[in-house]
């Protein structure tokens, strides 16, 4: 496809450049994103595999697993060279598919301190809150990630499921480099979160980033499109993520060495502007 209006492939954050289309590390564990994956070793090579094809910003938490995540993509890519590690703390375990949010300073400091344990390194690349927990003053969890970042334990700080509101009171306190809320071409709830972040540079994580639902489904419209086109439907959206901002960062994520070689190929589609205004408007 012609691209008719040009983009760049790299968003910077924070003194760091890494590609756009990163690679989520949540489903490299077990049910209910809960222990160790069934097959190890097919997801140490899905990590190793997604930075072969140009992959360099990962996106993982302390609570995948819990810690399963970090500790495989250790293994898998440690040293990490241009890789990028982007890490997040906010949320207690107590089994499969509990989150329970927790955003005390003092255990906010813990986990920095043990992720970098886990990931190796001596400063986190990105270190994200990953919900801001109601019953902690925002001031006092916004606060530590000043004093992270101040000490140098971790490069650059990011925010997960904000409002504008949110971000503009966290960057009183604590610059923002990145904001990860849901978004994908069939739920765009946060399309003010994404617009606010294109004004201000600040980079936008959308976390469950393919389509799903009646749009994606076989024979719908947006099968129809990537048929047309001789790529898939996930291809195809995580393009039409791409296309839409250049502040978007989508993180496709997966277990099996076929999805992660489809998702990657992502990168290598453009859209032509009525390919991309059709796709837009599907749910119009």
């Amino acid at each position: 496809m012609d691209n008719s209006t040009s983009y760049s492939k790299t968003f910077s954050y924070a003194n760091q450049t890494v590609q756009r289309l990163g690679y989520g590390a949540m489903r490299i564990t077990g049910d209910g994103i809960w222990g160790y994956p069934d097959d190890r070793e097919q997801c140490l090579a899905v990590l190793r595999r997604a930075v072969e094809l140009g992959v360099d910003f990962i996106d993982t938490a302390d609570s995948y697993g819990p810690y399963v995540s970090e500790e495989l993509i250790f293994e898998a890519l440690h040293p990490y060279g241009s890789v990028k590690i982007a890490t997040k703390a906010g949320f207690v375990r107590t089994g499969p598919n509990a989150w329970t949010e927790c955003g005390r300073p003092e255990y906010l400091h813990q986990e920095c301190e043990m992720s970098l344990r886990r990931l190796g390194q001596e400063s986190l690349d990105l270190f994200q809150l990953h919900r801001i927990d109601p019953k902690v003053p925002a001031e006092e969890q916004f606060g530590m990630l000043k004093n992270l970042l101040d000490v140098g334990k971790v490069q650059a700080v990011g925010l997960s499921e904000v409002s504008v509101e949110e971000i503009v009171k966290a960057r009183a306190i604590v610059p923002i480099a990145t904001v990860q809320n849901l978004y994908n071409l069939t739920n765009r709830k946060s399309e003010g979160v994404l617009e606010y972040c294109e004004r201000e540079g600040i980079g936008f994580i959308p976390w469950y980033p393919v389509a799903a639902g009646d749009l994606a489904r076989a024979g719908g419209p947006l099968d129809t499109l990537a048929r047309e086109r001789d790529v898939t439907v996930g291809q195809l959206t995580l393009a039409w993520l791409l296309h839409r901002s250049p502040v978007m960062m989508p993180i496709p994520g997966t277990s099996k060495l076929a999805h992660v070689e489809e998702n990657c190929a992502a990168a290598t589609v453009t859209l032509d502007d009525d390919t991309f205004r059709a796709i837009d408007q599907l749910l119009v």
